[in-house]
Protein backbone atom coordinates (compact mmCIF):
# COMPACT_ATOMS: atom_id res chain seq x y z
CA UNK A 1 0.00 0.00 0.00
CA UNK A 2 1.41 3.57 -0.70
CA UNK A 3 2.21 5.82 1.87
CA UNK A 4 -0.20 9.49 1.84
CA UNK A 5 3.02 11.94 2.32
CA UNK A 6 0.04 14.52 3.10
CA UNK A 7 -0.92 12.80 6.33
CA UNK A 8 2.58 12.03 7.66
CA UNK A 9 4.00 14.24 10.39
CA UNK A 10 6.97 14.63 8.48
CA UNK A 11 6.22 15.58 5.48
CA UNK A 12 6.35 20.03 4.62
CA UNK A 13 5.29 22.09 2.06
CA UNK A 14 8.75 24.28 0.58
CA UNK A 15 9.06 27.52 -0.89
CA UNK A 16 11.30 26.27 -3.30
CA UNK A 17 8.97 26.14 -6.66
CA UNK A 18 11.29 23.38 -8.48
CA UNK A 19 11.15 21.17 -4.88
CA UNK A 20 8.00 22.14 -3.44
CA UNK A 21 7.45 19.03 -1.64
CA UNK A 22 10.12 17.63 1.30
CA UNK A 23 10.59 15.00 4.29
CA UNK A 24 12.07 15.72 7.42
CA UNK A 25 12.96 12.28 8.20
CA UNK A 26 14.70 11.81 5.01
CA UNK A 27 16.00 15.23 5.01
CA UNK A 28 15.80 16.00 1.18
CA UNK A 29 13.16 18.10 -0.81
CA UNK A 30 11.59 16.97 -3.97
CA UNK A 31 9.16 17.82 -7.12
CA UNK A 32 6.97 14.56 -6.42
CA UNK A 33 5.61 12.95 -3.16
CA UNK A 34 8.53 12.17 -1.03
CA UNK A 35 6.94 8.62 -0.50
CA UNK A 36 7.55 8.30 -4.50
CA UNK A 37 11.19 9.71 -4.80
CA UNK A 38 11.47 6.59 -1.16
CA UNK A 39 9.73 4.05 -3.19
CA UNK A 40 12.45 4.66 -6.50
CA UNK A 41 15.27 4.46 -4.94
CA UNK A 42 15.23 1.90 -2.52
CA UNK A 43 12.55 -0.43 -3.74
CA UNK A 44 10.39 -0.17 -0.41
CA UNK A 45 7.51 1.75 0.99
CA UNK A 46 8.42 4.38 2.91
CA UNK A 47 9.74 3.35 6.40
CA UNK A 48 9.58 6.62 8.67
CA UNK A 49 5.95 7.35 7.92
CA UNK A 50 4.27 8.57 11.24
CA UNK A 51 0.45 9.70 10.58
CA UNK A 52 -0.18 13.21 11.64
CA UNK A 53 -1.85 14.00 15.15
CA UNK A 54 -5.92 15.09 14.76
CA UNK A 55 -6.55 18.58 16.07
CA UNK A 56 -8.23 17.05 19.28
CA UNK A 57 -5.11 15.07 19.82
CA UNK A 58 -2.64 18.19 19.85
CA UNK A 59 -1.62 19.64 23.71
Amino acid sequence: MAVNCFKCRHFFTTWDARNPRGCKAYGFKTKALPSVVVKQSSGVECLKFEPKQEEGQRR
